[in-house]
């Protein structure tokens, strides 16, 4: 059989945690359905509420106590890759073994090579984390200097530059 990529979208990994686990017992059952086939399965994800929301609790916990640093955004990144990562491989290998199909899930925290030239650092356009009010986010970006734009129509959202990607980093771990 064949290798399949699967891309789950930040978005539909919910807005907890617990969603998330939720949401992922759904996609587990037909990723489970691929494996069961013969396929060779990788899935990749999004991360754009999940890496807002941990900037998010590091910029206003650090302000409200000096004990809790500001965290830079890469980490968060990873954070957020982490325990995304660690659902999805727990998710997914319960519901092989439910099948007895044994098989190894892992997750692998990646990164990205950029051209610290490109366009994207000077206009962020994607949207991550929570939605907030236009007033909130008119006070978040008087006191961090962020971008907050109106998104979808459900609110406001920081944005960040999302820069084209020139190599996966861990490519070759993949392969």
């Amino acid at each position: 059989m064949g290798r399949i990529v699967i891309s789950l979208g930040g978005n539909a990994l919910g807005n907890c945690p617990s969603e998330q686990k939720e949401l992922i017992k759904q996609a587990a059952k037909h990723i489970a359905d691929l494996a069961e086939q013969g396929h060779e399965v990788m899935v990749s994800h999004g991360n754009g509420p999940q890496v807002g929301s941990i900037n998010k609790a590091f910029e206003i916990s650090s302000k409200s106590s000096k004990d809790i640093p500001s965290m830079p955004f890469p980490e968060c990144s990873a954070m957020s890759q982490g325990y995304i990562g660690y659902h999805l491989q727990n998710v997914i290998k319960e519901e092989l073994n439910k099948r007895q199909i044994n098989k190894n899930v892992v997750s692998i925290i990646t990164q990205v090579l950029v051209d610290i030239n490109d366009g994207a650092f000077k206009n962020p356009t994607k949207p991550i984390g929570a939605f907030f009010s236009k007033e909130d986010a008119v006070k978040f970006m008087e006191d961090t200097n962020d971008i907050y734009i109106e998104d979808s129509g459900r609110g406001y959202r920081k944005v960040v530059p999302s820069p084209k990607p020139i190599k996966i980093i861990e490519k070759d771990v993949m392969i």
